[in-house]
């Protein structure tokens, strides 16, 4: 007899309680009949989603590191120069201030955990990147929480059930005087 490739003893099973099974048979089907599947992006849509994440850390990281906490850019900023970076300079810093980045990742995070579509989480993704970047930690790691709690709802689906066939249109067969 072969040595079992896992460590956990195997239950025969004839020893399985079927009272225990029942309830989980019964989400099973209850999933199966209504059409139901858990949220899961398609891969196209996950490359997406990593694609605009990095992109969205890496100017959040340049936002934090180059531009609002650089010390040359600061005092020029302070001493009235006029350029456009001091614009958004400012602009990032009210939006912090407002916990602006949480703020938005928390409610799209709230929209997606109800009903889960692949634009609210690639806002709520978005935002929390930004607002952990820039230091909204308390409602950007909440948003992040609820993100992950959004993989176990299920998603209505969007195909519709089959028609019904309609009976099979028969023809004559070829070697049918009717047929030619």
């Amino acid at each position: 007899m072969r040595p079992r490739a896992s460590y956990w003893p195997a239950i025969p099973f004839e020893k399985i309680d079927e009272r225990a099974a029942k309830p989980i048979a019964a989400v099973g089907l209850a999933v199966a009949a209504f059409g139901m599947r858990l949220f899961m992006p398609t891969p196209r849509e996950t490359n997406l989603l990593v694609l605009l994440g990095c992109a969205a850390l890496g100017y959040g990281l340049y936002l934090r590191y180059l531009v609002i906490e650089a010390p040359a850019l600061e005092a020029a900023c302070a001493a009235g120069l006029p350029r456009a970076v001091c614009q958004v300079r400012r602009f990032a810093i009210d939006l912090y201030e407002m916990q602006f980045f949480g703020g938005i990742a928390i409610v799209a995070a709230i929209v997606h955990v109800t009903r889960p579509r692949i634009v609210t989480f690639t806002v709520a993704l978005i935002a929390a990147i930004f607002g952990l970047v820039l230091a909204n930690n308390e409602l950007s790691a909440f948003a992040v929480g609820l993100l992950v709690m959004g993989f176990a709802r299920p998603v209505a689906s969007s195909k519709r059930a089959p028609a019904r066939a309609a009976s099979p249109q028969t023809t004559a067969p070829p070697s049918s005087k009717t047929f030619r």
